[in-house]
């Protein structure tokens, strides 16, 4: 395992050039390995206007404590380039992002000194192609606050494997517990925090160009605005599988669902009541 380590984030923008030279020139053909490789952030603390700026975009109070979604929607910075700078084997704009895990294992406040280090997980297989992982930590000196996981689907010919699929079960006893008017604007707002300027985000010009009617909502801003509407314990893991798009505008259906000490949560079209968001909070 070869680490890097950076005294800043790097800046996402910074790794936009290689990202459109992947529509040029086409990654090899053969066997796909992850780089073996670590992104390390020695230390580093938290812009407040910049926390300030997300919070507002996503509804967390400003409480003086650091949403730990925030620690992973910063490592993607390190994720854009661990993709752009090494032997990356797919190309970046077929990418899905279709699941995101992140675990809090205790109160983060906004003055501690942190860091953040990224690498790749494995690949599995996936009955549209292959998915992979990055695997983010942030410490407070030795002490592990926020670990996350973030699945991207690489599509390509499968060969008839698939991936495992998970058993089912009862379907939560959802009840609706808001509405919320989505504005046409949120991909831009959202962007300008996050540094995620896919185009398939920003305008329902530059989205169609990729086959989308509209613009789409970025998944980890849905997930935020659902950690946001929830009391959350100071510990907690919080899981969610991305599904269906969120196009902007749109009027949606937040509901929740919960048992003992763990809240599942559904958001949904309030018209088509198809789904967008589903995914789980578990006390730990």
């Amino acid at each position: 395992m070869n680490t890097r380590h950076f005294s800043q984030l790097p800046k996402p923008y910074l790794a936009y050039p290689k990202v459109i030279q992947g529509l040029v020139f086409k990654k090899p053909k053969g066997e796909k390995v992850l780089p073996q490789v670590e992104y390390v952030v020695d230390s580093f603390k938290i812009d407040p206007n910049h926390l300030k700026a997300y919070n507002e975009v996503c509804g967390f109070k400003n409480n003086g404590y650091i949403p730990a979604i925030y620690l992973a929607v910063l490592s993607q910075s390190l994720q854009m380039h661990m993709m752009t700078s090494e032997a990356f084997p797919f190309a970046i704009l077929g990418l899905v992002h279709i699941r995101n895990q992140v675990k809090q294992t205790r109160k983060i406040g906004v003055n501690e000194q942190l860091t953040l280090s990224c690498q790749f997980g494995e690949l599995k297989p996936h009955d549209k192609g292959v998915q992979f992982d990055f695997v983010t930590t942030a410490k407070v000196g030795n002490e592990i606050v926020m670990q996350g996981l973030t699945t991207y689907l690489a599509r390509q010919k499968t060969q008839g494997v698939v991936s495992e699929k998970a058993k089912e079960s009862k379907e939560p006893n959802f009840q609706v517990a808001a509405v919320w008017e989505v504005s046409e604007n949120t991909g831009r707002r959202y962007a300008i925090t996050s540094g995620d300027f896919n185009l398939i985000h920003i305008h329902a010009l530059t989205a169609k160009a990729f086959g989308f009617k509209q613009a789409i909502a970025h998944g980890m801003w849905s997930k935020a605005r659902v950690l946001a509407s929830l009391n959350l314990p100071d510990a907690y893991e919080a899981d969610v599988v991305f599904k269906l798009p969120m196009y902007l505008p749109s009027t949606v259906e937040f509901l929740t669902a919960t048992s003992g000490k763990d809240t599942d949560f559904l958001i949904r079209n309030q018209k088509s009541q198809k789904p967008h968001v589903s995914g789980v909070v578990k006390t730990l």
